[in-house]
């Protein structure tokens, strides 16, 4: 009688292992979500796309001219976005201010931005992406993933940071080990 209790545990054991290594290869096997497109217009209210950068690694970033953790992070990504851009890098600065693009520009000026911003006053991108507090932040690859979604301010100029990004930005290999055709 002990051994038939012995031999169910060990099969029961076996069983709750099996799934677990079902569920965790299933999870691996995973990919990222696609990030949602949209479109909205540029401090010169010219529309832009998402999609329209596909190819390019995009940080999609949101942001208020209101919100203090959000002006303390532009400088560092200003200065991530000064030493990548040249190589595939892009980002979109997604302001949620509902009072008026005018502030939006003094803002850019004053802190002398030069990386793409955007105007969505009536918070769409915002709305699509889940975003619940500012600034948010959405790390997209090249085919047009999300890789990473980031609460709160980062310190975007930090070594890691850069590398991690870098890491995005290198050509992608094969299983042979030839590049991409």
């Amino acid at each position: 009688m002990a051994n038939r209790r012995g031999v169910r545990i060990a099969a029961a054991t076996a069983a709750i292992g099996a799934g677990i290594l079902v569920v965790a290869l299933w999870l691996r096997g995973r990919s990222p979500a696609m990030a949602a497109d949209f479109a909205v217009p540029d401090l010169a209210g010219q529309a832009v796309r998402l999609s329209a950068y596909r190819g390019q690694v995009v940080l999609v970033n949101l942001w208020a001219t209101w919100c203090p953790p959000c002006r303390e992070e532009m400088p560092s990504m200003e200065k991530l976005y000064a030493r990548l851009k040249d190589r595939g890098f892009v980002i979109l600065a997604v302001s949620q201010d509902e009072g008026g693009i005018d502030e939006v520009k003094r803002f850019v000026e004053e802190n002398k931005l030069t990386f793409r911003v955007l105007v969505d006053p009536q918070g769409e991108v915002g709305q699509k992406y889940g975003v619940w507090g500012y600034p948010e932040s959405f790390l997209i690859d090249r085919e047009g993933r999300v890789v990473e979604r980031v609460i709160g301010p980062r310190e975007w100029d930090a070594p890691a940071q850069i590398a991690s990004i870098e890491a995005l930005l290198a050509p992608h290999t094969d299983v042979a080990g030839d590049p991409p055709r």
